[in-house]
């Protein structure tokens, strides 16, 4: 009587060859706490160079005065900000050339390193949604669905924008709080200013004339700026992911026809295999590039040490002494 032997999956030999010969290899982290500190360190050295800068051209930039170092704080905000008033302007070529400068490198190198910063801090806020809807028990199925993809394990896009929409009103409904009480301006023209500088609109009609009001606009024209940029990256990403779907549903519904069966015979041997039908629908959802197949394949007959046409645990070993 014959017997079938299978090769078992969990052999100790195995385990302990993979871990000599394949230590376990950290993930890159795209993500970390460093971009948020040197984001910080960044943005106080740009912030101090404008005071200092500010400082010593006072005579030089023209506006309404309030305190210089609150002053010089309100002004690279609302540059770095896009903002734009124009209640404080350069006046002279050493302060023209100087807010060339601060605005070339904020709108820049600052900005690209805050956005990196609000990614990281929006990512651990969605992190720990997922984990309390995960952990809110079975009864909640239907609501833990539609608030994250199970399948992905990542907050749905809808979610998302609704959170940053959620943001940018609260920050509209705290500047217009502020615009009214702190800059004794009516609850209309709260309204107006608070959305022109949330969207960055900033006509200059309206603006920050008092001490403790350009102090509280530091701080929030800073967060909701950058809170509207995410609302509106999360908009087009929700506009771009639905697209994408309905692209995808076409291409999977629709069968192979006669001119696409010369692009998917890939080796010309006169029929089409299922691995070529999966690589060439690859393709075309634009899931895997020809660089990309022909990079894996690179990568494969380096391994292949045999020109066998497969890799064995014996190839593996070899390419690895």
């Amino acid at each position: 009587m014959g017997t079938n032997l299978h090769r078992s999956k969990t052999a100790p030999a195995i385990a302990v060859l993979n871990d000599i010969i394949h230590p376990t290899i950290p993930k890159p982290q795209f993500g970390s706490p460093s971009i948020v500190r040197q984001a910080f360190v960044l943005v106080l050295l740009y912030l101090s160079l404008g005071v200092i800068i500010y400082w010593f051209n006072r005579s030089n930039f023209v506006g309404h005065e309030t305190h210089p170092i609150v002053d010089v704080l309100y002004f690279c905000i609302v540059t770095i900000c896009t903002i734009g008033y124009g209640d404080i302007t350069p006046n002279s070529v050493t302060t023209k050339l100087f807010s060339i400068l601060f605005v070339l490198v904020g709108f820049g190198f600052i900005d690209m390193l805050l956005s990196g910063m609000i990614s990281y801090v929006l990512d651990l806020q969605e992190n720990y949604l997922l984990r309390t809807v995960q952990h809110g028990g079975q009864k909640k199925d239907s609501t833990r669905s539609y608030i994250i993809d199970v399948k992905k394990g990542r907050m749905r896009i809808r979610m998302k924008v609704g959170l940053a929409l959620g943001v940018v009103v609260l920050c509209i409904g705290i500047g217009v709080g502020a615009m009214h009480f702190v800059e004794s301006l009516g609850w209309l023209d709260s309204f107006y200013l608070s959305v022109m500088s949330v969207t960055t609109v900033g006509y200059g009609d309206r603006v920050f004339k008092t001490l403790p009001g350009r102090l509280f606009a530091t701080i929030w024209l800073f967060v909701s700026t950058l809170a509207v940029a995410r609302a509106f990256l999360y908009l087009a990403e929700a506009r771009v992911g639905k697209r994408h779907r309905k692209m995808t549903k076409w291409v999977l519904d629709h069968d192979l026809t006669i001119s696409e069966f010369l692009p998917a015979d890939i080796d010309n041997n006169g029929f089409v295999s299922k691995l070529e039908f999966v690589i060439y629908k690859l393709k075309e959802l634009g899931k895997v590039s020809e660089k990309d197949i022909m990079q894996i394949c690179e990568t494969f007959d380096r391994l292949d040490v045999g020109n066998c046409g497969k890799i064995t645990l014996a190839d593996l070993v070899e390419s690895h002494h």
